[in-house]
């Protein structure tokens, strides 16, 4: 089967379209482009567009256009029995703190350390390490900790442009860890109104939690309108516990 051309970008260069992207019947679905460096406007220019750089060291930087987009709706989050018991145990007695961007450098350095199933490295290699660090630095990027008795059990970190909240990675240190500061992103998100969160690609773990996928044209279609909201301020409250709880602070 004759596949596309691989489109290769300089510094300079700008993304192509999304609808460029290759389809489902090709070995790469969803690669858009090679090369261009992850400069801070590039990585702006493409998360602005609904794309994302994933590549694996040794590689040039590839940046992708799924086609299904997999995304978490937040009214669509499932809480797990288990998991609400402990949360809401957690809560009450005053042992668990979300805290965001206590320590974005540390939340990105576990998650490229966390080991993933069936995968033998990382694609949160250094450069992309160093180019979110400065993604955070100018107010883009963002680190949702889970603290229990004062030590950071878990965590993840996302990219957001105005009500448009991009997933990116997730470590646990403690068993649940990574899925308590998940709860916190919920009801973080859903009491600033955010209607989902980006995932990128489909797995089984997103699928157990509430995570669906969607066309690329309705993932696009909502971008373009929550790009524009304006930013939200990255602080969690207690009282946020309320959206996804049934507990009164």
């Amino acid at each position: 089967m004759q596949q596309p051309q691989v489109i290769q970008l300089s510094a300079y260069d700008p993304l192509p379209p999304p609808s460029r992207a290759w389809g489902r019947d090709t070995v790469a679905p969803g690669l858009l482009a090679i090369g261009g460096g992850l400069a801070l406007p590039r990585l702006l220019e493409a998360y602005g567009q609904g794309c994302f750089p994933w590549y694996s060291d040794g590689q040039p930087v590839m940046w992708w256009s799924t086609d299904p987009r997999m995304v978490l709706h937040c009214d669509e989050f499932k809480l797990h029995r288990s998991l609400r018991k402990i949360l809401t145990h957690a809560v009450l007695d005053g042992t668990l703190q979300i805290r965001m961007n206590c320590d974005f450098e540390a939340v990105i350095q576990h998650c490229a350390r966390a080991p993933r199933p069936g995968q033998s490295g990382t694609w949160i290699v250094k450069d992309m390490v160093n180019a979110y660090v400065q993604l955070h630095k100018a107010g883009y990027a963002h680190s949702v900790e889970a603290w229990v008795n004062d030590r950071l059990v878990g965590g993840l970190y996302v990219i957001a442009l105005g009500q448009a909240v991009f997933g990116e990675s997730m470590f646990s240190l403690e068993p649940n860890g990574s899925k308590l500061a998940l709860a916190g992103l919920m009801a973080y998100c859903k009491a600033h109104g955010v209607k989902w969160v980006d995932c990128q690609q489909k797995t089984a773990h997103l699928a157990s939690l509430g995570a669906r996928e969607i066309s690329r044209i309705e993932f696009l279609e909502h971008l373009m309108h929550a790009k524009t909201q304006a930013a939200m301020p990255w602080e969690f409250l207690p009282i946020y516990w309320q959206h996804i709880l049934k507990i009164s602070r």
